[in-house]
């Protein structure tokens, strides 16, 4: 992750509080968000729950104004007051916008953010942020496309993978590695080089709060799956991994099939971001009943 996340909360993102107040012109305005705005935020990113589950779980989960977000949330409104654009500014940004003109006053908005590690979004939202953020923001490090894959009922019945369970704390040292060298494949940053403190905690508090399932045994990490955001629309994983002495034995697809159809319990669709040059990965998902929603671009910054 970014060599900054050590800072705090509040020194990390003082600038972009005291340098940006509001944005305005004659028809359109930007502010930061505050507490009290949820329900018309998370309204507002109902319309596309697919594609905002990110935004949607963190207010879930934190509300609007919490540390645990590392960044803050600005809302674009037309002169009427109405949304037209919401982002999370800071650590990882996200936008979701119904118009240009609100993508530019956002882009505005982050070019002022202090440590940005990624900006992450569909192909062409991204593609249209960028090209107002690019000449005062950040420079690009490196872009990744990602296709999204959604899992629906009906999904097919694989034989049980008695193992499977949520993780514990006890999980805790078996997962660290494998998560942060997945991490370091995809961003070519290894979070336990540069806060090994803070990404101890992230997954520690990701473990606690029920979002890791793993397959353990005789002391093996065989199988393992995040949640890292969750609606009653949708869930999304991250950080599937299957054991590479244990591959091509059907193990993945089982744990991933049961872990679905457990998931589809509770929310209407599971998705989850894989890298377009991944094409065995590409086939995994397509076999286990994943169907290709969108592509995404992930933007990683200096």
């Amino acid at each position: 992750m970014n060599r900054q996340t050590a800072m705090t909360f509040s020194e990390s993102f003082a600038p972009l509080r005291s340098n940006f107040p509001a944005l305005a012109a004659d028809s359109l305005s930007v502010a930061q968000m505050t507490n009290g705005e949820e329900t018309e935020v998370l309204n507002f990113l109902a319309a596309r729950p697919l594609h905002t589950v990110f935004m949607s779980s963190m207010i879930r989960d934190n509300g609007i104004i919490s540390p645990l977000n590392r960044g803050l949330f600005y809302g674009c409104r037309n002169a009427q007051g109405q949304l037209l654009g919401v982002a999370l500014i800071g650590h990882a940004t996200l936008i979701e916008a119904r118009s240009a003109e609100a993508t530019e006053y956002l882009a505005r908005v982050a070019q002022s953010a202090p440590h940005t590690h990624m900006i992450m979004g569909e192909r062409e939202r991204i593609e249209e942020f960028w090209s107002f953020y690019a000449e005062g923001g950040q420079s690009q490090r490196l872009m990744c496309r990602e296709i999204l894959f959604e899992q629906r009922w009906p999904i097919a019945v694989r034989k049980e993978v008695r193992g499977l369970r949520q993780a514990t704390l006890d999980d805790l040292e078996m997962i660290l590695p494998v998560h942060a060298q997945m991490a370091f494949e995809e961003s070519g940053i290894n979070p336990l080089e540069v806060d090994a403190e803070g990404f101890r905690k992230r997954c520690a508090r990701r473990i606690e709060s029920g979002r890791v399932w793993v397959w353990v045994e005789a002391g093996r990490l065989i199988f393992k799956a995040d949640i890292i955001a969750e609606t009653s629309s949708c869930i999304y994983l991250e950080g599937i991994y299957v054991n590479q002495s244990e591959r091509g034995k059907g193990y993945g697809l089982r744990c991933l099939s049961q872990l679905s159809r457990s998931l589809l319990m509770r929310a209407s669709s599971v998705c989850l971001l894989v890298n377009e040059r991944n094409l065995k990965a590409h086939e995994f998902y397509l076999r286990a009943g994943y169907k290709v929603r969108s592509i995404y671009d992930t933007i990683f910054l200096y």
